[in-house]
């Protein structure tokens, strides 16, 4: 089999168009079409159905993407390897992690990592859905929450605590609670429930709605926002009280911390990476570094 015709299957398959697949592969739409078209011929089967709205891969079209995928992976940690064995580490680092830790405490520090390796190529993804490292989606991942892949090395990093946080611009027009009860007269900003399972992996992000309540009559938020960093720029605006991780707090003079003696459970956060990668030079420094960077952050 052609390599480079697989190479440009794969590449159409992932795409979903012959136009993007050209664009990815710096070809011309025409000359994509006539690839696949002869590797077609040359199977004897069809790969895709064709459609005014784009490609869909047949019966065994999906069965050589598969492969092709597979072979794709074996590649790219046979590269990663092969990087790893020279001295110093370097070659594509892609980091994984939610919104709020990756905005607010990750990337204030990786200008540090970066200055100390830089033949190191970092990018990194902030989503809130698992990555799969496995497929290499992206080397490592830091999560809020235990990993659920198999073969996925795992290391315990920290634990965060949420705790109570204002504006002082809301303070001053709203006052501020002396306890618990006083949040039933004060406006509430929390997660919606568009994070899907987040809420229930992770207790502490909408524990203000039944902190001293009874949890079948939770508080009725002023405004519900599916992702961290959104409610920390929520709160910040005066518009209500919100619990955050503690480290939103670290050289922000406009936060107020409130109700000192309330906080969230734990919430544990991992560095995950894949069993393959266990020698790689890169994923041990930036692991040594964020090790180093936690316990910093203690002192």
């Amino acid at each position: 089999m052609d390599w480079d015709k697989l190479r440009i299957f794969h590449a159409v398959a992932e795409a979903g168009s012959f136009t993007h697949a050209g664009e990815a592969l710096n070809l011309s739409q025409s000359a994509v079409s006539r690839q696949i078209s002869s590797l077609e011929q040359s199977l004897g089967v069809p790969l895709f159905h064709r459609h005014a709205r784009g490609l869909i891969l047949t019966e065994q079209g999906e069965s050589l993407y598969l492969t092709a995928h597979e072979v794709y992976h074996q590649l790219s940690m046979a590269e990663a390897q092969l990087t790893e064995s020279k001295e110093r580490p370097e070659g594509p680092l892609r980091i994984t992690t939610t919104v709020g830790f990756g905005s607010v405490w990750l990337t204030p520090r990786i200008k540090e990592f970066m200055d100390t390796y830089p033949e190191i190529d970092v990018s990194i993804i902030l989503v809130y859905d698992d990555l799969d490292l496995a497929m290499r989606e992206a080397d490592v991942a830091i999560r809020l929450t235990p990993p659920r892949q198999p073969d996925l090395i795992q290391r315990h990093l920290m634990s965060i605590r949420h705790s109570v946080f204002a504006s002082s611009d809301y303070l001053k027009e709203h006052g501020m609670p002396q306890s618990v009860k006083d949040l039933d007269r004060h406006k509430i900003i929390t997660f919606g429930e568009e994070v899907g399972d987040q809420t229930a992996l992770i207790p502490s992000l909408n524990f203000l709605m039944t902190e001293g309540r009874d949890e079948d009559n939770p508080r009725k938020p002023v405004l519900k926002v599916n992702n961290i960093y959104g409610i920390y720029r929520a709160v910040l605006s005066g518009l209500g009280i919100g619990a955050l991780p503690d480290y939103f707090f670290e050289g922000s003079s406009s936060l107020v911390r409130i109700l000192p003696e309330v906080q969230s459970p734990p919430t544990e956060v991992y560095f995950v990476y894949p069993e393959e990668l266990r020698q790689s030079a890169r994923i041990a420094v930036f692991r040594d570094f964020l090790v180093r960077k936690v316990l910093e952050s203690r002192k």
